[in-house]
C-alpha cells in the first residue's frame, strides 16, 4: 500500500491549493485544474483515513471489559471494508495521462474495401457524432472529402467537452466491418475496414514550430463531391517540411483555415512526440492498449450476427443496433478498466 507519509503529502498540497484559490492568487486556472483532479484523490484518502482511526479507536476499546464485544464486532465491520477502500484508493493514485482533459482530433479514412469502406467511415463518423451528442460534447467537422455515393474518403473533426480524449483514446486503430454491401446482388458479406486516430489536441506551450520549417499553400475550396466551388482561393494546405506533415482546412474564411490547419498541424506534431515518450517508457505490448497503435486491428462490427467484438479485451456485444447510434459507454467503461487493471500490475510489479 502507499505509504501515509505519502498519502499526507497529496491531502497536503489540496489544502494548499484551496488556500491559494480562496486568496486569488496565482494562476486560477492552472490551480483549478490541479485542484479537480486531486479533489477526487482526496476523498479517497480521507475516507480510508478515517476507517484506519476507527480501527486504532476500536482496538483501544478492547481493554475494556464492557465495551469488548461491541468493540469486535466493529473491528470485523472495519476491516472487512479495508481490502476495498485499499484498491479504490490505488485506481485513484494511477498515473494520470495529462492529456486525458483535452478535447480530441479524430481521424477516420477507409481501409481495404473501397466504395463499402469508405460507407463503413461514414457510419463511424455518425456513430461518434451520436456518442458526442449523447454526452453533451461539441463536434466539429474540420475537414471532410465524400465519395459520390455518400462515402467518406476523410473526415477530420475536432470534439471538446469533460475528458474528450480519456474516453475517445481506445477508438485508435483498425475497425472491420463484416456485412452485405448495399452495392452487392449475390447477397454475400464483404470484410472491409477503416482506420480511426485519435489525438489530443495540442495546446500552444506544448509545440513550438518555426515558421521557416512551414510551407503555406492556398488553393480553390469545393463543396461536396467537387461542387460549389468557391471563386476565392480560401482553402488552405501546411506541410511540415521536416516531418512531411500535411494539413488541410477548407472552411469559407482563408484566414479561418490558417488557425484550423496550423491547430491540427500542432496536435500531430504534439501526437508523435507523446508516441516516441509512450514507446520510450514501456516496451510491453500490454501497456499500449489505449495508446494509440493504428496499426492494429481493435474491433469488428458484424452486421448478420447483430455482434461488436472488442479484440484487445475479448468482450462480445450483442448489441450492434445501439453501438453504431452512439451507445459506446459498455465498451470504453471496459476498455478504461481493462488500462487500469494493467497499470496496478505494473506498479505492484
Amino acid at each position: 500500500m502507499v505509504p501515509l507519509d505519502r498519502l499526507n503529502e497529496i491531502v497536503q498540497r489540496f489544502e494548499y491549493l484551496e488556500a491559494q484559490m480562496a486568496a486569488g492568487g496565482g494562476d486560477i486556472a492552472r490551480l483549478g485544474r490541479e485542484y479537480a483532479e486531486l479533489r477526487p484523490v482526496v476523498e479517497e484518502i480521507r475516507a480510508y483515513q478515517q476507517v484506519l482511526a476507527d480501527i486504532d479507536a476500536a482496538r483501544a476499546m478492547l481493554d475494556d471489559p464492557e465495551m469488548r464485544d461491541l468493540a469486535q464486532e466493529e473491528l470485523r465491520d472495519l476491516e472487512a471494508r479495508l481490502p476495498g477502500l485499499e484498491e479504490r484508493l490505488q485506481l485513484a493514485l494511477l498515473p494520470k495521462d495529462e492529456a486525458d482533459a483535452r478535447p480530441a482530433i479524430l481521424e477516420i479514412r477507409p481501409g481495404t474495401g473501397g466504395e463499402e469502406a469508405a460507407l463503413f467511415a461514414g457510419d463511424l463518423l455518425r456513430m461518434y457524432q451520436r456518442y458526442a451528442e449523447a454526452r453533451g460534447w461539441t463536434f466539429e467537422i474540420i475537414e471532410l472529402s465524400e465519395t459520390e455515393l455518400g462515402g467518406i474518403k476523410e473526415v477530420v473533426a475536432r470534439v471538446a467537452g469533460d475528458h474528450v480524449f480519456a474516453r475517445l483514446k481506445f477508438e485508435s486503430g483498425v475497425h472491420r466491418v463484416q456485412r452485405v454491401p448495399e452495392t452487392e446482388s449475390g447477397g454475400r458479406i464483404h470484410t472491409s475496414a477503416a482506420t480511426v486516430a485519435v489525438l489530443p489536441e495540442a495546446e500552444d506551450v506544448d509545440i513550438e514550430i518555426d515558421p521557416n520549417d512551414l510551407r503555406i499553400d492556398t488553393m480553390r475550396s469545393s463543396g461536396a463531391g467537387g461542387q460549389h466551388v468557391n471563386t476565392t482561393d480560401s482553402a488552405v494546405r501546411i506541410t511540415h517540411l521536416p516531418t512531411g506533415v500535411v494539413v488541410t482546412s477548407s472552411e469559407k474564411s482563408q484566414h479561418r483555415n490558417r488557425e484550423i490547419a496550423m491547430q491540427v498541424l500542432k496536435t500531430r506534431l504534439y501526437d508523435m512526440e507523446r508516441r516516441r515518450a509512450l514507446e520510450a517508457r514501456s516496451a510491453s505490448r500490454a501497456a499500449q492498449v489505449g495508446s494509440g497503435d493504428r496499426s492494429e486491428r481493435i474491433r469488428t462490427y458484424n452486421f448478420p450476427q447483430g455482434r461488436m467484438s472488442d479484440h484487445r479485451i475479448n468482450l462480445t456485444l450483442y448489441k450492434l443496433d445501439q453501438v453504431m447510434q452512439g451507445d459506446l459507454d459498455e465498451v470504453i467503461d471496459a476498455l478504461r478498466a481493462d488500462a487500469q487493471a494493467t497499470l496496478l500490475a505494473e506498479m505492484e510489479g
